[in-house]
Protein backbone atom coordinates (compact mmCIF):
# COMPACT_ATOMS: atom_id res chain seq x y z
CA UNK A 1 0.00 0.00 0.00
CA UNK A 2 1.33 3.39 -0.97
CA UNK A 3 2.18 6.04 1.58
CA UNK A 4 -0.43 8.76 1.32
CA UNK A 5 0.06 12.48 1.71
CA UNK A 6 -2.85 14.83 2.34
CA UNK A 7 -3.21 18.20 4.05
CA UNK A 8 0.41 18.04 5.15
CA UNK A 9 0.10 14.64 6.88
CA UNK A 10 1.29 11.20 5.83
CA UNK A 11 -1.00 8.28 6.52
CA UNK A 12 -2.35 5.08 5.06
CA UNK A 13 -5.84 4.04 4.13
CA UNK A 14 -7.36 0.72 3.20
CA UNK A 15 -8.92 1.24 -0.24
CA UNK A 16 -12.57 0.36 -0.86
CA UNK A 17 -12.46 -1.09 -4.39
CA UNK A 18 -16.20 -0.80 -4.97
CA UNK A 19 -15.85 2.99 -4.71
CA UNK A 20 -12.24 3.84 -5.46
CA UNK A 21 -12.24 4.16 -9.25
CA UNK A 22 -15.57 5.96 -9.35
CA UNK A 23 -14.68 8.51 -6.69
CA UNK A 24 -11.25 9.52 -7.98
CA UNK A 25 -11.35 12.98 -9.51
CA UNK A 26 -14.58 14.04 -7.80
CA UNK A 27 -15.61 17.68 -7.83
CA UNK A 28 -17.73 19.78 -5.50
CA UNK A 29 -19.99 22.82 -5.71
CA UNK A 30 -20.02 25.87 -3.43
CA UNK A 31 -21.68 29.26 -3.29
CA UNK A 32 -19.88 32.48 -2.31
CA UNK A 33 -21.84 32.75 0.94
CA UNK A 34 -21.14 29.13 1.95
CA UNK A 35 -17.52 29.33 0.84
CA UNK A 36 -17.04 32.38 3.06
CA UNK A 37 -17.66 30.16 6.10
CA UNK A 38 -14.65 27.97 5.26
CA UNK A 39 -11.32 29.36 6.46
CA UNK A 40 -9.14 27.15 4.25
CA UNK A 41 -10.42 24.56 1.79
CA UNK A 42 -7.02 22.86 1.80
CA UNK A 43 -7.90 21.38 5.18
CA UNK A 44 -10.23 18.83 3.57
CA UNK A 45 -10.15 19.06 -0.24
CA UNK A 46 -7.38 17.26 -2.17
CA UNK A 47 -5.07 19.62 -4.02
CA UNK A 48 -6.33 20.30 -7.52
CA UNK A 49 -9.96 19.41 -6.80
CA UNK A 50 -12.33 21.07 -9.22
CA UNK A 51 -14.59 23.47 -7.32
CA UNK A 52 -17.66 24.81 -9.08
CA UNK A 53 -18.99 28.16 -7.88
CA UNK A 54 -22.76 28.41 -8.25
CA UNK A 55 -23.91 31.77 -9.57
CA UNK A 56 -27.40 32.15 -8.15
CA UNK A 57 -29.54 34.92 -9.57
CA UNK A 58 -28.70 38.18 -7.83
CA UNK A 59 -25.21 37.17 -6.68
CA UNK A 60 -22.86 40.10 -7.40
CA UNK A 61 -20.05 39.32 -9.82
CA UNK A 62 -17.64 40.84 -7.29
CA UNK A 63 -18.52 38.05 -4.84
CA UNK A 64 -18.10 35.41 -7.53
CA UNK A 65 -14.68 36.68 -8.60
CA UNK A 66 -13.49 37.10 -4.99
CA UNK A 67 -14.47 33.49 -4.22
CA UNK A 68 -12.77 32.27 -7.39
CA UNK A 69 -9.62 34.21 -6.55
CA UNK A 70 -9.39 32.72 -3.05
CA UNK A 71 -9.97 29.14 -4.23
CA UNK A 72 -7.51 29.52 -7.10
CA UNK A 73 -4.86 30.87 -4.73
CA UNK A 74 -5.38 27.81 -2.53
CA UNK A 75 -4.58 25.50 -5.42
CA UNK A 76 -7.97 24.43 -6.72
CA UNK A 77 -9.32 24.25 -10.26
CA UNK A 78 -12.12 26.79 -10.22
CA UNK A 79 -15.18 26.42 -12.44
CA UNK A 80 -17.74 29.23 -12.00
CA UNK A 81 -21.27 28.91 -13.32
CA UNK A 82 -22.21 31.22 -16.16
CA UNK A 83 -26.03 31.36 -16.31
CA UNK A 84 -27.05 32.69 -19.71
CA UNK A 85 -30.38 34.18 -18.66
CA UNK A 86 -28.71 36.26 -15.95
CA UNK A 87 -26.16 37.88 -18.28
CA UNK A 88 -27.48 41.10 -19.91
CA UNK A 89 -25.31 41.25 -23.02
CA UNK A 90 -22.07 40.34 -24.76
CA UNK A 91 -20.13 43.19 -23.17
CA UNK A 92 -21.11 41.97 -19.68
CA UNK A 93 -20.03 38.43 -20.54
CA UNK A 94 -16.72 39.74 -21.89
CA UNK A 95 -16.17 41.75 -18.71
CA UNK A 96 -16.90 38.76 -16.48
CA UNK A 97 -14.53 36.49 -18.40
CA UNK A 98 -11.79 39.11 -18.37
CA UNK A 99 -12.16 39.47 -14.60
CA UNK A 100 -12.17 35.72 -14.00
CA UNK A 101 -9.05 35.26 -16.12
CA UNK A 102 -7.21 38.37 -14.99
CA UNK A 103 -8.07 38.40 -11.27
CA UNK A 104 -8.46 34.70 -10.46
CA UNK A 105 -6.68 32.79 -13.27
CA UNK A 106 -9.92 30.93 -14.06
CA UNK A 107 -9.73 28.76 -17.17
CA UNK A 108 -12.88 26.67 -16.72
CA UNK A 109 -16.61 27.36 -16.75
CA UNK A 110 -19.96 25.61 -16.44
CA UNK A 111 -22.33 27.05 -19.04
CA UNK A 112 -26.04 26.75 -18.40
CA UNK A 113 -29.31 28.44 -19.20
CA UNK A 114 -29.94 29.43 -15.60
CA UNK A 115 -32.94 29.32 -13.31
CA UNK A 116 -34.67 32.50 -14.47
CA UNK A 117 -37.87 32.07 -16.48
CA UNK A 118 -37.30 35.37 -18.28
CA UNK A 119 -33.82 36.37 -19.51
CA UNK A 120 -32.52 39.70 -18.26
CA UNK A 121 -31.07 40.45 -21.67
CA UNK A 122 -29.79 38.93 -24.89
CA UNK A 123 -28.99 35.38 -23.80
CA UNK A 124 -31.33 32.52 -23.04
CA UNK A 125 -29.14 29.45 -23.59
CA UNK A 126 -25.60 28.18 -23.12
CA UNK A 127 -25.38 27.71 -26.88
CA UNK A 128 -25.62 31.47 -27.33
CA UNK A 129 -22.78 31.99 -24.86
CA UNK A 130 -20.57 29.64 -26.89
CA UNK A 131 -21.44 31.40 -30.14
CA UNK A 132 -19.85 34.64 -28.89
CA UNK A 133 -16.43 33.03 -29.30
CA UNK A 134 -15.29 34.66 -26.06
CA UNK A 135 -14.31 31.44 -24.30
CA UNK A 136 -11.84 30.45 -26.99
CA UNK A 137 -10.66 34.05 -27.19
CA UNK A 138 -9.84 34.05 -23.47
CA UNK A 139 -8.19 30.64 -23.56
CA UNK A 140 -10.67 28.64 -21.49
CA UNK A 141 -9.46 25.04 -21.35
CA UNK A 142 -12.53 23.27 -19.92
CA UNK A 143 -16.18 23.97 -20.66
CA UNK A 144 -18.92 21.93 -19.02
CA UNK A 145 -22.61 21.97 -19.85
CA UNK A 146 -25.61 21.18 -17.68
CA UNK A 147 -27.20 17.77 -18.20
CA UNK A 148 -30.74 16.80 -17.16
CA UNK A 149 -31.21 13.02 -17.20
CA UNK A 150 -34.68 13.39 -15.67
CA UNK A 151 -35.69 16.21 -18.00
CA UNK A 152 -35.93 19.95 -17.49
CA UNK A 153 -39.04 22.08 -17.88
CA UNK A 154 -36.73 25.09 -18.24
CA UNK A 155 -35.39 23.59 -21.47
CA UNK A 156 -38.37 21.58 -22.72
CA UNK A 157 -41.59 23.07 -21.30
CA UNK A 158 -43.65 20.35 -23.00
CA UNK A 159 -41.97 17.63 -20.92
CA UNK A 160 -40.09 16.12 -23.87
CA UNK A 161 -36.32 16.09 -24.38
CA UNK A 162 -36.34 17.41 -27.95
CA UNK A 163 -34.65 20.77 -27.37
CA UNK A 164 -32.20 19.38 -24.80
CA UNK A 165 -31.18 16.59 -27.19
CA UNK A 166 -30.72 19.03 -30.07
CA UNK A 167 -28.58 21.30 -27.90
CA UNK A 168 -26.36 18.40 -26.81
CA UNK A 169 -25.72 17.40 -30.42
CA UNK A 170 -24.87 21.02 -31.27
CA UNK A 171 -22.38 21.11 -28.40
CA UNK A 172 -20.95 17.79 -29.52
CA UNK A 173 -20.32 19.31 -32.93
CA UNK A 174 -18.72 22.31 -31.23
CA UNK A 175 -16.18 19.91 -29.70
CA UNK A 176 -14.58 19.59 -33.13
CA UNK A 177 -14.21 23.37 -33.41
CA UNK A 178 -12.59 24.22 -30.07
CA UNK A 179 -9.42 23.38 -28.21
CA UNK A 180 -11.33 23.29 -24.91
CA UNK A 181 -12.19 19.97 -23.30
CA UNK A 182 -15.95 19.55 -23.04
CA UNK A 183 -18.04 17.55 -20.57
CA UNK A 184 -21.58 17.30 -19.21
CA UNK A 185 -22.35 17.84 -15.53
CA UNK A 186 -25.75 16.59 -14.42
CA UNK A 187 -28.27 17.71 -11.84
CA UNK A 188 -28.07 15.63 -8.66
CA UNK A 189 -29.91 12.33 -8.61
CA UNK A 190 -30.90 9.66 -6.10
CA UNK A 191 -31.69 6.92 -8.62
CA UNK A 192 -28.98 5.59 -10.95
CA UNK A 193 -31.29 4.11 -13.59
CA UNK A 194 -32.60 7.34 -15.20
CA UNK A 195 -29.01 8.56 -15.50
CA UNK A 196 -27.80 5.29 -17.00
CA UNK A 197 -30.69 5.17 -19.48
CA UNK A 198 -30.10 8.79 -20.49
CA UNK A 199 -26.33 8.27 -20.85
CA UNK A 200 -26.85 5.27 -23.10
CA UNK A 201 -29.43 7.12 -25.19
CA UNK A 202 -27.33 10.21 -25.87
CA UNK A 203 -24.25 8.09 -26.55
CA UNK A 204 -26.22 6.11 -29.15
CA UNK A 205 -27.24 9.45 -30.70
CA UNK A 206 -23.58 10.43 -31.19
CA UNK A 207 -22.60 12.27 -28.02
CA UNK A 208 -19.07 11.46 -26.83
CA UNK A 209 -18.63 14.11 -24.13
CA UNK A 210 -17.92 12.51 -20.72
CA UNK A 211 -20.61 12.74 -18.06
CA UNK A 212 -19.95 13.94 -14.52
CA UNK A 213 -22.88 12.64 -12.48
CA UNK A 214 -24.30 14.93 -9.80
CA UNK A 215 -24.95 13.33 -6.43
CA UNK A 216 -26.00 14.82 -3.10
CA UNK A 217 -23.60 14.61 -0.21
CA UNK A 218 -24.75 13.33 3.19
CA UNK A 219 -27.69 15.32 4.55
CA UNK A 220 -30.91 15.05 6.50
CA UNK A 221 -33.70 13.43 4.54
CA UNK A 222 -35.98 16.45 4.95
CA UNK A 223 -33.28 18.69 3.44
CA UNK A 224 -32.88 16.47 0.41
CA UNK A 225 -36.61 16.21 -0.24
CA UNK A 226 -36.87 20.02 -0.14
CA UNK A 227 -34.06 20.43 -2.69
CA UNK A 228 -35.36 17.61 -4.89
CA UNK A 229 -38.79 19.26 -5.13
CA UNK A 230 -37.37 22.71 -5.81
CA UNK A 231 -35.06 21.37 -8.56
CA UNK A 232 -37.80 19.43 -10.31
CA UNK A 233 -36.27 15.98 -9.92
CA UNK A 234 -38.82 13.35 -10.95
CA UNK A 235 -38.00 9.63 -10.62
CA UNK A 236 -35.29 10.28 -8.05
CA UNK A 237 -37.63 11.75 -5.49
CA UNK A 238 -39.41 8.39 -5.27
CA UNK A 239 -36.24 6.96 -3.75
CA UNK A 240 -36.37 9.57 -0.99
CA UNK A 241 -40.09 9.08 -0.44
CA UNK A 242 -39.59 5.34 -0.05
CA UNK A 243 -36.83 5.96 2.47
CA UNK A 244 -39.06 8.40 4.36
CA UNK A 245 -41.65 5.64 4.80
CA UNK A 246 -39.10 3.40 6.51
CA UNK A 247 -39.16 4.49 10.14
CA UNK A 248 -35.81 2.81 10.79
CA UNK A 249 -34.18 5.18 8.26
CA UNK A 250 -36.29 8.31 8.69
CA UNK A 251 -34.09 9.92 11.32
CA UNK A 252 -30.77 8.71 9.90
CA UNK A 253 -28.80 11.04 7.61
CA UNK A 254 -28.78 10.06 3.96
CA UNK A 255 -25.46 8.92 2.51
CA UNK A 256 -24.92 8.24 -1.21
CA UNK A 257 -23.34 4.84 -0.55
CA UNK A 258 -25.75 2.68 -2.56
CA UNK A 259 -25.94 5.22 -5.37
CA UNK A 260 -22.17 5.44 -5.82
CA UNK A 261 -21.86 1.66 -5.62
CA UNK A 262 -24.47 1.30 -8.38
CA UNK A 263 -22.60 3.68 -10.68
CA UNK A 264 -19.29 1.98 -9.89
CA UNK A 265 -20.76 -1.45 -10.70
CA UNK A 266 -22.24 -0.16 -13.95
CA UNK A 267 -18.97 1.47 -14.98
CA UNK A 268 -17.08 -1.74 -14.24
CA UNK A 269 -19.47 -3.67 -16.50
CA UNK A 270 -19.49 -1.01 -19.23
CA UNK A 271 -16.20 0.90 -19.14
CA UNK A 272 -17.06 2.47 -22.50
CA UNK A 273 -19.93 4.38 -20.86
CA UNK A 274 -19.85 8.18 -20.93
CA UNK A 275 -20.38 8.15 -17.14
CA UNK A 276 -16.98 8.86 -15.69
CA UNK A 277 -16.87 10.99 -12.56
CA UNK A 278 -18.93 12.31 -9.68
CA UNK A 279 -19.87 15.90 -8.89
CA UNK A 280 -20.96 16.57 -5.31
CA UNK A 281 -23.76 18.90 -4.29
CA UNK A 282 -23.01 19.49 -0.57
CA UNK A 283 -26.63 19.90 0.50
CA UNK A 284 -25.77 18.85 4.05
CA UNK A 285 -22.64 21.00 4.29
CA UNK A 286 -19.36 21.36 2.40
CA UNK A 287 -17.11 19.73 4.95
CA UNK A 288 -19.56 16.88 5.60
CA UNK A 289 -19.64 16.08 1.87
CA UNK A 290 -15.87 16.37 1.46
CA UNK A 291 -15.22 14.17 4.49
CA UNK A 292 -17.50 11.46 3.09
CA UNK A 293 -15.81 11.50 -0.30
CA UNK A 294 -12.32 11.46 1.20
CA UNK A 295 -13.29 8.54 3.41
CA UNK A 296 -14.04 6.42 0.35
CA UNK A 297 -11.11 7.43 -1.83
CA UNK A 298 -8.34 4.90 -2.40
CA UNK A 299 -5.51 7.45 -2.46
CA UNK A 300 -4.93 10.91 -1.15
CA UNK A 301 -3.07 12.85 -3.78
CA UNK A 302 -3.49 15.66 -6.24
CA UNK A 303 -6.42 15.34 -8.61
CA UNK A 304 -5.85 15.09 -12.35
CA UNK A 305 -8.75 16.76 -14.13
CA UNK A 306 -10.08 15.48 -17.47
Amino acid sequence: MALLNFAGKSRERTPEPEFADMIEGWSIEVMPRTAAKIDDFRAFLPTGTRVYIAHLDGTPIDDMVATARRLSAQGFAVMPHLPARSIPDVSTLADWLERYRGEADVRQALLLGGGRNTPVGDFHSSTQLIETGLFDHHGFTHLHFAGHPEGSRDVDPDGSTALADRALLWKQDFASRTDAQLAITTQFTFDPQPVIDWAERIQAAGVTMPIHVGIAGPAKLQTLIKYAISCGIGPSIKVLQKRAMDMSKLLLPYEPTDLVAAFADYKAEKPESLIGQLHIFPLGGIQVAADWMNKHRSVETSVALP
